[in-house]
Protein backbone atom coordinates (compact mmCIF):
# COMPACT_ATOMS: atom_id res chain seq x y z
CA UNK A 1 0.00 0.00 0.00
CA UNK A 2 2.92 2.30 -0.65
CA UNK A 3 3.71 4.58 -3.57
CA UNK A 4 0.63 6.81 -3.46
CA UNK A 5 2.13 9.87 -1.76
CA UNK A 6 4.13 11.20 -4.70
CA UNK A 7 4.75 14.48 -6.50
CA UNK A 8 2.98 15.82 -9.57
CA UNK A 9 6.15 16.52 -11.54
CA UNK A 10 4.31 18.34 -14.32
CA UNK A 11 3.03 20.96 -11.87
CA UNK A 12 6.37 21.43 -10.08
CA UNK A 13 9.09 24.00 -10.75
CA UNK A 14 12.54 22.69 -11.69
CA UNK A 15 14.10 24.00 -8.49
CA UNK A 16 11.40 22.36 -6.37
CA UNK A 17 11.92 19.06 -8.13
CA UNK A 18 15.67 19.25 -7.51
CA UNK A 19 15.04 19.84 -3.81
CA UNK A 20 12.55 16.97 -3.64
CA UNK A 21 15.02 14.68 -5.43
CA UNK A 22 17.78 15.64 -2.98
CA UNK A 23 15.61 14.55 -0.02
CA UNK A 24 14.69 11.33 -1.85
CA UNK A 25 18.37 10.57 -2.51
CA UNK A 26 19.23 11.50 1.08
CA UNK A 27 16.72 8.97 2.37
CA UNK A 28 18.09 6.37 -0.04
CA UNK A 29 21.64 6.92 1.22
CA UNK A 30 20.52 6.80 4.84
CA UNK A 31 18.75 3.48 4.25
CA UNK A 32 21.94 2.08 2.77
CA UNK A 33 24.08 3.43 5.61
CA UNK A 34 21.86 1.96 8.31
CA UNK A 35 20.57 -1.20 6.66
CA UNK A 36 22.66 -1.93 3.59
CA UNK A 37 21.43 -2.69 0.07
CA UNK A 38 18.37 -4.52 1.39
CA UNK A 39 17.39 -1.30 3.17
CA UNK A 40 17.66 0.67 -0.06
CA UNK A 41 15.21 -1.73 -1.68
CA UNK A 42 12.50 -0.52 0.72
CA UNK A 43 12.77 3.14 -0.36
CA UNK A 44 9.37 4.81 -0.90
CA UNK A 45 8.03 8.16 -2.04
CA UNK A 46 5.74 8.10 0.99
CA UNK A 47 8.60 8.33 3.48
CA UNK A 48 10.27 11.04 1.39
CA UNK A 49 7.12 13.08 1.98
CA UNK A 50 7.41 12.32 5.70
CA UNK A 51 11.00 13.59 5.80
CA UNK A 52 10.18 16.83 3.95
CA UNK A 53 7.08 17.41 6.10
CA UNK A 54 8.83 16.93 9.45
CA UNK A 55 11.92 18.82 8.27
CA UNK A 56 9.74 21.80 7.35
CA UNK A 57 7.99 21.70 10.71
CA UNK A 58 10.92 21.09 13.08
CA UNK A 59 13.67 22.76 11.02
CA UNK A 60 16.60 20.48 11.91
CA UNK A 61 20.10 21.20 10.69
CA UNK A 62 20.08 20.05 7.06
CA UNK A 63 23.37 18.69 5.74
CA UNK A 64 24.08 18.91 2.02
CA UNK A 65 26.65 16.99 0.03
CA UNK A 66 27.25 15.58 -3.42
CA UNK A 67 27.68 11.88 -4.14
CA UNK A 68 27.42 9.26 -6.85
CA UNK A 69 25.32 6.12 -6.83
CA UNK A 70 24.61 3.09 -9.02
CA UNK A 71 21.78 4.90 -10.78
CA UNK A 72 23.86 8.06 -11.29
CA UNK A 73 27.49 6.85 -11.58
CA UNK A 74 28.79 9.73 -13.72
CA UNK A 75 27.28 12.92 -12.34
CA UNK A 76 27.22 13.59 -8.62
CA UNK A 77 23.79 14.24 -7.12
CA UNK A 78 23.06 16.73 -4.34
CA UNK A 79 21.57 15.05 -1.27
CA UNK A 80 19.96 16.52 1.83
CA UNK A 81 19.71 14.70 5.14
CA UNK A 82 19.29 15.29 8.87
CA UNK A 83 18.23 13.50 12.05
CA UNK A 84 14.72 13.37 10.59
CA UNK A 85 16.05 11.50 7.55
CA UNK A 86 17.24 8.85 10.02
CA UNK A 87 13.73 8.67 11.51
CA UNK A 88 12.24 8.38 8.02
CA UNK A 89 14.60 5.51 7.23
CA UNK A 90 13.60 3.72 10.44
CA UNK A 91 9.89 4.14 9.70
CA UNK A 92 10.45 3.05 6.10
CA UNK A 93 12.01 -0.20 7.31
CA UNK A 94 9.47 -0.82 10.08
CA UNK A 95 6.50 -0.36 7.75
CA UNK A 96 8.04 -2.53 5.04
CA UNK A 97 8.79 -5.26 7.57
CA UNK A 98 5.28 -5.31 9.03
CA UNK A 99 3.73 -5.10 5.56
CA UNK A 100 5.78 -8.15 4.51
CA UNK A 101 4.56 -10.05 7.57
CA UNK A 102 0.99 -9.06 6.75
CA UNK A 103 1.33 -10.19 3.12
CA UNK A 104 2.79 -13.51 4.24
CA UNK A 105 0.01 -14.14 6.78
CA UNK A 106 -2.70 -12.96 4.41
CA UNK A 107 -1.66 -14.38 1.03
CA UNK A 108 1.35 -16.63 1.84
CA UNK A 109 3.67 -14.70 -0.44
CA UNK A 110 7.03 -16.44 0.01
CA UNK A 111 9.01 -13.51 -1.38
CA UNK A 112 7.57 -11.30 1.34
CA UNK A 113 8.36 -13.92 4.00
CA UNK A 114 11.99 -14.02 2.83
CA UNK A 115 12.21 -10.21 2.80
CA UNK A 116 10.71 -10.03 6.30
CA UNK A 117 13.35 -12.49 7.53
CA UNK A 118 16.12 -10.42 5.96
CA UNK A 119 14.79 -7.18 7.43
CA UNK A 120 14.20 -8.58 10.91
CA UNK A 121 17.90 -9.15 11.49
CA UNK A 122 18.65 -5.52 10.62
CA UNK A 123 16.10 -3.79 12.83
CA UNK A 124 16.60 -5.14 16.35
CA UNK A 125 17.83 -1.75 17.59
CA UNK A 126 14.92 0.08 15.97
CA UNK A 127 12.37 -2.35 17.43
CA UNK A 128 13.66 -1.43 20.90
CA UNK A 129 13.91 2.30 20.12
CA UNK A 130 10.35 2.45 18.75
CA UNK A 131 8.89 -0.31 20.87
CA UNK A 132 5.62 1.44 21.72
CA UNK A 133 5.13 2.72 18.18
CA UNK A 134 5.97 -0.67 16.68
CA UNK A 135 3.57 -2.50 18.99
CA UNK A 136 0.74 -0.16 18.02
CA UNK A 137 1.45 -0.52 14.31
CA UNK A 138 1.53 -4.30 14.60
CA UNK A 139 -1.72 -4.31 16.62
CA UNK A 140 -3.48 -2.21 13.97
CA UNK A 141 -2.23 -4.49 11.21
CA UNK A 142 -3.55 -7.53 13.07
CA UNK A 143 -6.90 -5.80 13.58
CA UNK A 144 -6.99 -4.92 9.87
CA UNK A 145 -6.18 -8.52 8.99
CA UNK A 146 -8.98 -9.77 11.22
CA UNK A 147 -11.53 -7.39 9.72
CA UNK A 148 -10.54 -8.34 6.17
CA UNK A 149 -10.80 -12.07 6.93
CA UNK A 150 -14.29 -11.51 8.35
CA UNK A 151 -15.32 -9.63 5.20
CA UNK A 152 -16.02 -6.37 7.05
CA UNK A 153 -18.33 -4.11 5.00
CA UNK A 154 -17.79 -0.92 6.99
CA UNK A 155 -15.19 0.95 4.92
CA UNK A 156 -14.72 3.50 7.69
CA UNK A 157 -13.68 0.77 10.12
CA UNK A 158 -11.20 -1.03 7.86
CA UNK A 159 -9.63 2.11 6.40
CA UNK A 160 -9.39 3.53 9.92
CA UNK A 161 -6.98 0.73 10.88
CA UNK A 162 -4.53 1.80 8.19
CA UNK A 163 -5.19 5.43 9.12
CA UNK A 164 -4.05 4.76 12.68
CA UNK A 165 -0.87 3.14 11.36
CA UNK A 166 0.08 6.26 9.42
CA UNK A 167 -1.01 8.37 12.38
CA UNK A 168 1.70 6.68 14.48
CA UNK A 169 4.30 7.24 11.77
CA UNK A 170 3.64 10.98 11.46
CA UNK A 171 3.60 11.49 15.25
CA UNK A 172 7.30 12.32 15.56
CA UNK A 173 7.19 14.11 18.92
CA UNK A 174 4.69 14.58 21.73
CA UNK A 175 4.34 18.35 21.42
CA UNK A 176 1.83 21.02 20.39
CA UNK A 177 1.88 19.82 16.76
CA UNK A 178 1.27 16.18 17.61
CA UNK A 179 -2.51 16.30 17.23
CA UNK A 180 -2.30 17.96 13.79
CA UNK A 181 0.27 15.43 12.54
CA UNK A 182 -1.85 12.57 13.87
CA UNK A 183 -4.93 13.92 12.13
CA UNK A 184 -2.98 14.28 8.91
CA UNK A 185 -1.67 10.73 9.16
CA UNK A 186 -5.06 9.27 10.03
CA UNK A 187 -6.92 10.71 7.05
CA UNK A 188 -4.03 10.28 4.63
CA UNK A 189 -3.84 6.62 5.68
CA UNK A 190 -7.57 6.16 5.08
CA UNK A 191 -7.20 7.78 1.66
CA UNK A 192 -4.32 5.45 0.73
CA UNK A 193 -6.21 2.35 1.87
CA UNK A 194 -9.38 3.25 -0.03
CA UNK A 195 -7.57 4.32 -3.20
CA UNK A 196 -5.61 1.06 -3.12
CA UNK A 197 -8.90 -0.85 -2.80
CA UNK A 198 -10.41 1.16 -5.67
CA UNK A 199 -7.39 0.47 -7.88
CA UNK A 200 -7.49 -3.27 -7.09
CA UNK A 201 -11.26 -3.68 -7.35
CA UNK A 202 -11.45 -5.49 -10.70
CA UNK A 203 -8.47 -7.70 -9.87
CA UNK A 204 -9.96 -8.62 -6.48
CA UNK A 205 -13.32 -9.44 -8.09
CA UNK A 206 -11.59 -11.74 -10.56
CA UNK A 207 -9.46 -13.43 -7.90
CA UNK A 208 -12.35 -13.50 -5.40
CA UNK A 209 -10.30 -11.58 -2.85
CA UNK A 210 -11.66 -9.30 -0.13
CA UNK A 211 -12.22 -5.69 -1.11
CA UNK A 212 -14.17 -3.29 1.13
CA UNK A 213 -15.56 -1.40 -1.89
CA UNK A 214 -17.02 -4.47 -3.54
CA UNK A 215 -20.24 -4.35 -1.53
CA UNK A 216 -20.81 -0.67 -2.32
CA UNK A 217 -20.23 -1.29 -6.02
CA UNK A 218 -22.86 -4.03 -6.05
CA UNK A 219 -25.50 -1.69 -4.63
CA UNK A 220 -25.36 1.16 -7.19
CA UNK A 221 -24.73 1.88 -10.88
CA UNK A 222 -21.05 2.08 -11.84
CA UNK A 223 -21.13 5.83 -12.60
CA UNK A 224 -22.70 6.57 -9.26
CA UNK A 225 -20.22 4.28 -7.52
CA UNK A 226 -17.24 6.06 -9.13
CA UNK A 227 -18.59 9.46 -8.09
CA UNK A 228 -19.20 8.24 -4.54
CA UNK A 229 -15.67 6.89 -4.23
CA UNK A 230 -14.23 10.14 -5.55
CA UNK A 231 -16.28 12.13 -3.03
CA UNK A 232 -15.05 9.92 -0.18
CA UNK A 233 -11.44 10.30 -1.29
CA UNK A 234 -11.96 14.06 -1.47
CA UNK A 235 -13.31 14.10 2.07
CA UNK A 236 -10.32 12.16 3.39
CA UNK A 237 -7.84 14.54 1.78
CA UNK A 238 -9.91 17.55 2.83
CA UNK A 239 -9.44 16.61 6.49
CA UNK A 240 -5.76 15.80 5.93
CA UNK A 241 -5.08 19.13 4.22
CA UNK A 242 -7.01 21.11 6.81
CA UNK A 243 -4.72 19.69 9.52
CA UNK A 244 -1.65 20.34 7.35
CA UNK A 245 -2.55 24.00 6.86
CA UNK A 246 -2.55 24.47 10.66
CA UNK A 247 1.17 23.66 10.82
CA UNK A 248 3.65 26.60 10.73
CA UNK A 249 5.61 25.27 7.77
CA UNK A 250 7.38 27.70 5.45
CA UNK A 251 10.33 25.71 4.10
CA UNK A 252 9.36 23.64 1.04
CA UNK A 253 5.66 24.26 1.63
CA UNK A 254 5.08 24.47 -2.16
CA UNK A 255 6.47 20.94 -2.56
CA UNK A 256 4.26 19.62 0.23
CA UNK A 257 1.17 21.26 -1.28
CA UNK A 258 2.07 19.84 -4.68
CA UNK A 259 2.02 16.37 -3.12
CA UNK A 260 -1.12 16.77 -0.99
CA UNK A 261 -3.27 18.67 -3.48
CA UNK A 262 -2.10 17.05 -6.71
CA UNK A 263 0.53 14.32 -6.44
CA UNK A 264 -1.58 11.98 -4.32
CA UNK A 265 -4.13 11.91 -7.16
CA UNK A 266 -1.58 10.66 -9.72
CA UNK A 267 -2.60 7.01 -9.42
CA UNK A 268 -6.30 7.95 -9.49
CA UNK A 269 -5.81 10.03 -12.66
CA UNK A 270 -3.89 7.16 -14.26
CA UNK A 271 -6.88 4.89 -13.69
CA UNK A 272 -9.19 7.32 -15.50
CA UNK A 273 -6.98 8.32 -18.42
CA UNK A 274 -9.16 6.45 -20.88
CA UNK A 275 -12.29 8.48 -20.17
CA UNK A 276 -10.51 11.83 -19.96
CA UNK A 277 -11.33 12.39 -16.31
CA UNK A 278 -8.70 14.08 -14.16
CA UNK A 279 -8.84 15.40 -10.64
CA UNK A 280 -8.72 19.20 -10.57
CA UNK A 281 -6.61 19.50 -7.41
CA UNK A 282 -9.41 20.68 -5.14
CA UNK A 283 -10.44 18.91 -1.94
CA UNK A 284 -13.58 19.01 0.14
CA UNK A 285 -12.90 20.55 3.52
CA UNK A 286 -15.62 18.67 5.38
CA UNK A 287 -15.85 15.87 7.88
CA UNK A 288 -14.85 12.31 7.12
CA UNK A 289 -17.02 9.27 6.78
Amino acid sequence: MFGYVMIDKGEMKFREFDIYQSYYCGLCKELKRKYGRIGQCTLTYDMTFLVILLSGLYEPRIRREKCRCLLHPVKKKVIRYSEITSYGADMNLLLTYYQCLDDWQDEKKYKKWILAKLLKGKMKKEQKLYREKGEKILAYLKELNSLERKGERDIDKVSGCFGRILEEVLAYRKDEWNSFLRRMGFYLGKYIYLLDAYEDLEKDKKDKQYNPLLYMEQEMPRDEFDKTVKNILNMMLGECCRAFEQLPIIENVAILRNILYSGVWTRYDRMHQGNGEKHDGSVQDIGGI
